[in-house]
């Protein structure tokens, strides 16, 4: 089976955030980038456990500049076979989604799969417009994928239970928390990670069709009031008079 499988840098979760250009753009300097999780636990490890399973290979691809490459090399020293850089900014996620869709199509890929979004956008878009340009099946927050020949069989969790899903590939898959298990790169996979060819190409003209205005960082966390466990009717005032409703 010939696997896609879409992954995004993302800032480690201990970064400091800030933004520039009055509130505009994300600040990077001096963040720490890693390979979005949902992308690297769930999508990219269930992708490589197929090929393990079944034979085939798995590509990796990112949209984004030359700054990017250094999270490539993490992705592919968990054993992925090859990657593509489509080299643009990620704009927005139409733009993203059809860069990705474009080079799927013309290179005949049997299965898409991304994570179920971003830790930094959360925005759960890209996976969806992929397969909508494919004019391809999409299932989304899958938890389980099994494959027998060409049908897949996915779970997804729903209100009160699980959903059980069957669709013949090629097809998008979005992948959550469940679907796989982290796996840590050896020293063999990063050293082979170096030599793995790594295909920049240009992108597609494409137009996004939106655009950021400003970010703003939450309000900061008010101070902890400390009661005593004896004093009741402080805290039964508290929560009257101060307490808020989220």
């Amino acid at each position: 089976m010939k696997i896609l499988v879409c992954i995004s840098k993302a800032p480690d979760t201990t970064s400091k955030i800030a933004f520039t250009n009055g509130n505009t753009q994300f600040d990077e300097n001096g963040v720490q980038f890693i390979v979005n999780p949902y992308d690297e636990w769930y999508a990219l490890v269930r992708a490589l456990e197929l090929k393990e399973a079944n034979g085939g290979t798995v590509t990796i691809i990112t949209v984004g500049p030359a700054t990017d490459d250094t999270v490539i090399r993490k992705a592919l020293a968990i054993g992925a076979d090859d990657a593509v850089r489509i080299d643009a900014i990620p704009t927005d996620a139409y733009f993203t989604a059809m860069q990705i869709a474009n080079y799927a199509k013309e290179n005949g890929y049997e299965m898409v799969m991304t994570g179920k979004e971003t830790i930094n956008y959360n925005g759960s878009q890209v996976a969806g417009m992929i397969a909508e340009a494919m004019d391809i099946p999409f299932v989304s927050l899958a938890t389980k994928l099994d494959m027998n020949g060409n049908l897949a069989t996915l779970e997804r969790e729903v209100t009160g239970g699980v959903q059980v899903v069957e669709v013949n590939t090629p097809c998008v898959i979005s992948c959550a928390k469940g679907m796989a298990e982290q796996r840590i790169p050896n020293m063999r996979g990063i050293m082979a990670a170096r030599t793995k060819p790594l295909n920049v190409i240009a992108p597609s003209t494409v137009d996004a069709l939106t655009e950021y205005v400003s970010y703003e960082t939450p309000s900061a966390k008010s101070a902890v009031k400390m009661i005593d466990p004896e004093n009741m009717d402080e805290l039964v005032e508290l929560l009257h008079r101060e307490a808020k409703v989220i």
